[in-house]
């Protein structure tokens, strides 16, 4: 009788996988792991040799042979902010090519949390790491020089740093917010934000720079809540803004969630957009050129953030010389409410 799993676990193993499928151990593993130098018709082939045998492959084992895992950690924020799930699917389908795994850790927009998901992650010797900004502990600056295990940033630009990063300036996309209200003809603008993330706080740096420029600056029209965006507090807050500030003619909203709210708010108050106030929100997010009236936008290259951080850090692992900084801009979207 043919024994079948290995001594120690009785689990079919990956040489098994290979004897069924007639191909080597090697183009076995990298068959199971997506690589897509395999030809198709062996993929299929080990795929139904593992399938009939019940084989799962084993990262610990993988790992300790290696010396390393075949994962990538990525950290992101928030797994219910659209943004990032378009950036996350961009990041798998470049890394599965190349038969590396996503690890993926929220962290709640808690840099203190952040840090106790790195530790974790880098007990397992990951192959390397894409972060989202530069808002880490003092403590996640020593693991990463510590680590040495190859790091992209994603959605900012850092500059006087070497650090490796793809996105775009935050503060020059507010700046440009405030242009396009300004060029409108808007003299009473105001900034509403929510989560305060350094992001957000970077974009009401370069709206408030712009309009300190123009002589329109009012401390007074900044309204700023550390509760986490959503369609119904961007109501509230435009609601309070519009009742304690009645001059406003225009406003920026530090994202799309808090813009669409605003606008279904004025239409049951009967403000009228344009007209009476002109609105402008971020990134565009599926929705803002559907609403009533459509919502000018500033739109965000998150796919492309997501496809170029990952080739990025590909480029790390083969030790190919890079540019550190990847900056993909950002791009005004004028629809009817402005």
């Amino acid at each position: 009788m043919t024994r079948i799993g290995s001594r120690s676990t009785g689990r079919p193993t990956l040489n098994e996988v290979a004897r069924l499928a007639a191909v080597s151990p090697i183009t076995a593993s990298r068959a199971l792991r997506g690589i897509s130098t395999v030809a198709p018709e062996l993929v299929e082939k080990v795929r139904a040799a593992a399938l009939s045998l019940g084989y799962v492959a084993n990262p610990a084992a993988r790992a300790l042979a290696s010396s390393q895992s075949q994962t990538v950690v990525v950290l992101v924020p928030s797994l219910s902010n659209q943004l990032f799930i378009e950036t996350l699917e961009a990041i798998q389908g470049v890394l599965r090519t190349r038969g590396l795994e996503v690890v993926i850790g929220n962290y709640h927009y808690s840099p203190e949390e952040e840090e106790s998901l790195l530790r974790n992650y880098l007990a397992n010797r990951p192959r390397g790491l894409l972060l989202t900004g530069f808002d880490h502990t003092p403590a996640v600056r020593q693991l990463l020089a510590a680590s040495g295990v190859p790091c992209v940033h994603m959605m900012e630009l850092h500059s006087g740093r070497d650090d490796y990063c793809v996105g775009f300036s935050q503060e020059q996309a507010g700046a440009e917010a405030a242009r396009h209200l300004l060029g409108r003809g808007r003299k009473r603008l105001a900034y509403i934000a929510a989560q305060l993330d350094p992001r957000v706080l970077q974009r009401g740096d370069g709206f408030r720079r712009v309009l300190r420029e123009a002589g329109a600056f009012d401390p007074a029209l900044e309204v700023m809540s550390p509760l986490p965006s959503s369609i119904g507090l961007g109501g509230e807050l435009f609601a309070q803004l519009m009742e304690r500030h009645p001059d406003v003619d225009a406003v920026f909203f530090c994202n799309d969630d808090l813009a669409q709210g605003a606008t279904l708010e004025a239409l049951r108050r009967g403000i009228a957009i344009p007209q009476r106030v002109a609105m402008i929100g971020f990134n565009d997010l599926p929705g803002s050129a559907h609403m009533v009236p459509r919502l000018t936008s500033i739109r965000t290259p998150r796919e492309e953030v997501g496809q170029r951080a990952a080739q990025l850090l590909l480029g790390l692992l083969d030790g190919v010389v890079q540019e550190p900084q990847v900056d993909l801009g950002f791009e005004v979207v004028v629809r009817e409410s402005t």
